[in-house]
């Protein structure tokens, strides 16, 4: 874990307007900054950067949120990725809290693994430009294969020399330890001397999603029956193929403007349909879908499409990982190309224009199409058949999600079509598949204890018309400007005696909030306010805009407006001070609260009135008109005294 101490180093170093102008062109407006929308498509600037109040919001799309969460939102970053590029940035020392010396030794492995990297990275791309051997034979072969010099130096390719030692002697120049170098793959003990491992091959440097490099892949030149197409980076800290999708980093952002993720098998894909303008593209490197992997691509979207070649070995290739892509919720279609295509020679014939036309029309449903696979393996065979069918409904079975039920039943519809069989029949042997699957995670998960509690746990819904009466009363505006009164002049005088907050929290009697307030992020950012207000650290707004609760910074950063500011020119036209709200802080928190007071007195005397129309007997009667007068008197007494209008 970071430190506290490292985290308010890096807070205090923040600008906002430094962050999100490395990925966005920025305009000075006024006292703020405007630009195109980065989440959105858009050719009017409504992207608001306030380098003041540290937020960046968009009025077209509503996005918003502090330095911190632009990288999250922007670079896929989590929380930890996001303060550890900060840290890099602004040159501040990350120091961590007390971790065992196990992990200790695993993170400084970890960062030497980097570092040789990085040293790796370079090293393959100057001698594939600057080396006569680089040139000569591994330029002129990807210039042969149609890549171009910008599209190399993306990608960061290289390549490593034919000479049988020459990086492992330059990384042992440069003291680099040579049991780690070992485990980067890049270099192997023969003999007992350090040898070169990728000798002759072109390097292609595989990032994380924060731009590392956690391993390499070594393409041969051409053809060479004797070694390995590939030689890929072994398994280590850094480097877990299974959590690995080539090119993520580069299409992340083209991913999320499409919301579609384009999946194709080789590093040499990705590349070629990158020079072409698809972007939104990675590839799996030949293996089967992990869990992992599909997570990843659900950080950007959730419509999946997976493009192979049209031939037996692709089709299988196309099928694995099939059921985790459904349980993962993805929406998953698949695009064959014709025989002896693949990705990068297909879309170099085609154009990139006709290469999308042609995925776009050529979109297959993943489960209609392996059963369209299977029925054509299985034939007039009665027993293959039969084996179809419950793959088919164990398939479906994976589509258990409440949002996914709709998808499911159409699935079945459709499959039970196609496989001539019972509708219904085929509809129970899904559900038999879920009940299994769901008895067997309980065996694993939980213990009978757990289980009793599951069965006697209260089951939601049924609390509709409760919302819709809620809704009713709500008056968010005023909830809102309470709280937001509170954040902007909460430690600013209210008397000789007391702060705002003080005065705020004293007449909302902080043990009725949840009365008063229905908005339950409002009410969140109260209780929050006045636990620190409690207990002596004095709140202020940065403290919300970097809490670690997104919910809780998200509510705080949409109080805060940035779109209107007082115009400069408004000098020009009035003389003296213009009154400013900051003038005129303490008439609208008495305004507000009045409100607030008025709009509790109100709902009192609907539910008096309610008990009134139910009670049995004269005293009871009685006691509720008194009650009423005495709230009337209340009401008139608020609104003459501030003079607010009465509710109708």
């Amino acid at each position: 874990m970071i430190s506290q101490n490292t985290i308010q180093q890096i807070l205090s170093r923040i600008d906002i307007t430094d962050i999100v102008g490395s990925f966005v062109k920025l305009k000075k407006r006024g006292a703020n900054y405007l630009g195109l929308c980065p989440f959105h498509n858009e050719k009017t600037p409504s992207f608001t950067v306030s380098p003041v109040k540290e937020i960046y919001k968009c009025f077209g799309c509503g996005r918003s949120g502090n330095a911190i969460s632009f990288l999250m939102e922007h670079e896929k970053y989590s929380y930890v990725e996001a303060l550890r590029w900060l840290a890099n940035r602004y040159n501040v020392e990350v120091e961590e809290t007390e971790v065992s010396a196990a992990t200790r030794e695993l993170h400084q492995t970890a960062d030497s693994l980097y570092i040789i990297n990085n040293f790796a990275r370079q090293y393959f791309s100057d001698l594939l430009i600057q080396s006569e051997e680089g040139r000569d034979i591994g330029l002129s072969y990807l210039k042969e294969r149609g890549f171009d010099i910008p599209i190399i130096e993306k990608f960061q390719i290289g390549y490593c020399s034919r000479a049988k030692d020459h990086f492992a002697k330059s990384a042992l120049e440069a003291q680099y330890n040579p049991e780690n170098l070992q485990k980067t793959g890049l270099v192997v003990m023969r003999d007992g001397q350090l040898v070169d491992n990728y000798r002759g091959r072109i390097i292609f440097p595989i990032h994380n999603s924060t731009g590392k490099i956690t391993g390499f892949g070594a393409r041969v030149i051409g053809k060479n029956d004797r070694a390995p197409k590939y030689i890929n980076t072994p398994e280590n800290e850094i480097y877990i193929k299974s959590k690995i999708l080539y090119g993520s980093y580069f299409a992340r952002q083209a991913i999320d403007r499409a919301d579609e993720c384009l999946l194709v098998e080789g590093y040499t894909d990705v590349v070629s349909l990158h020079q072409a303008g698809v972007e939104n593209v990675v590839a799996s490197g030949g293996t089967s879908l992990t869990t992992d992997q599909l997570n990843l691509i659900k950080k950007y979207t959730n419509n999946l499409t997976i493009i192979y070649d049209g031939d037996a070995a692709g089709v299988k290739a196309a099928l694995r990982g099939l059921d985790l892509a459904l349980e993962a919720g993805l929406i998953v279609k698949l695009v064959l190309l014709p025989n002896n295509e693949d990705p990068d020679s297909f879309v170099r014939k085609t154009g990139s224009a006709s290469f999308k036309e042609f995925i776009a029309e050529n979109k297959k449903d993943f489960v209609l199409f392996q059963l369209e696979v299977s029925l054509k393996d299985a034939g007039t065979d009665s027993n293959k058949k039969a084996a179809v069918v419950n793959r088919m409904a164990e398939t479906i079975s994976r589509l258990n999600k409440t949002e996914d039920f709709t998808k499911q039943q159409d699935y079945i519809r459709q499959c039970a079509g196609l496989l001539k069989i019972d509708e219904e029949g085929l509809n129970n042997l899904v559900n038999k598949y879920i009940r299994e699957r769901i008895a067997k995670q309980e065996s694993k998960h939980l213990n009978q204890e757990e289980k009793a509690q599951m069965a006697t746990a209260p089951t939601e819904g049924g609390t509709e018309n409760e919302d819709v009466l809620t809704l009713l009363n709500k008056d968010d505006l005023i909830e809102r400007n309470i709280v937001r009164a509170l954040l902007d002049f909460g430690n600013q005088a209210w008397n000789d005696k007391q702060k705002v907050a003080d005065y705020i929290f004293e007449e909302l009697e902080i043990n009725e909030l949840t009365n008063l307030i229905d908005n339950t992020q409002m009410l969140m950012v109260l209780n929050t306010y006045q636990s620190w207000n409690r207990e002596g650290a004095e709140p202020d707004i940065k403290k919300f805009l970097y809490h670690p609760d997104e919910q809780l910074r998200a509510a705080v950063i949409d109080l805060m407006d940035t779109r209107y500011e007082l115009s400069p020119n408004w000098k020009d036209h009035y003389d003296g001070p213009l009154p400013s709200r900051e003038s005129l802080y303490k008439e609208e928190i008495i305004s507000t609260l009045n409100y607030l007071k008025l709009r509790k007195i109100k709902r009192l005397m609907d539910e008096n009135q309610r008990d009134l129309e139910k009670a049995s007997s004269p005293e009871e009667q009685l006691t509720l008109l008194q009650t009423h007068q005495h709230l009337k008197q209340l009401e008139m007494t608020l609104t003459k005294e501030y003079g607010t209008v009465i509710f109708k």
